[in-house]
């Protein structure tokens, strides 16, 4: 069974929040396998921290809607500004049929945004090929030390 995902490219802008759906996108790929975080993330991360080339990516029109999505992803980037990442797993709110066009009724469940990060935070979180030191100076537990900032300081006061 494949792990369906898109990917979308937004602009990181002021007042759009990183843990919703944004309105505009400005390109959007398709993949039909190996779409969970542990895979798919991990290989956006790496594609953007060590130059990686990710594989297997289908360009779609940004119009483009599918009803067996397993995961979206958002890379939010702009100029002099750093990249972060969010995914979010789908629900099953109603859909239209690509196929015939009609209505098909899901169960209501909304989206759920499962990651806001940074490359960096999403291979420290998700990564199953190595263990990566946990944070020990606060509660956060999972985060790498180096990456968890705010937390810590928040935690430690």
């Amino acid at each position: 069974m494949s792990t369906r995902a898109q990917v979308r490219f937004a602009t990181r802008e002021p007042g759009v929040s990183f843990n919703e759906h944004p309105d505009k996108i400005h390109a959007q790929f398709y993949v039909h396998s190996d779409g969970y975080p542990e895979g798919l993330g991990c290989q956006i991360a790496e594609s953007l921290t060590k130059y990686c080339k990710v594989n297997n990516w289908e360009i779609e029109h940004i119009q483009t809607k599918h009803g067996d999505l397993e995961y979206i992803y958002y890379i939010w980037s702009d100029y002099d500004k750093s990249t972060w990442i969010s995914i979010f797993k789908v629900g099953c709110d109603d859909v239209f049929c690509p196929t015939c066009d009609q209505e098909v009724i899901g169960d209501g469940t909304p989206d759920q945004c499962i990651f806001v990060g940074k490359p960096e935070q999403l291979l420290s979180r998700f990564d199953e090929r190595h263990e990566i030191p946990r944070c020990n100076r606060c509660e956060c537990g999972d985060m790498d030390p180096e990456l968890c900032g705010s937390a810590c300081i928040q935690n430690t006061n």
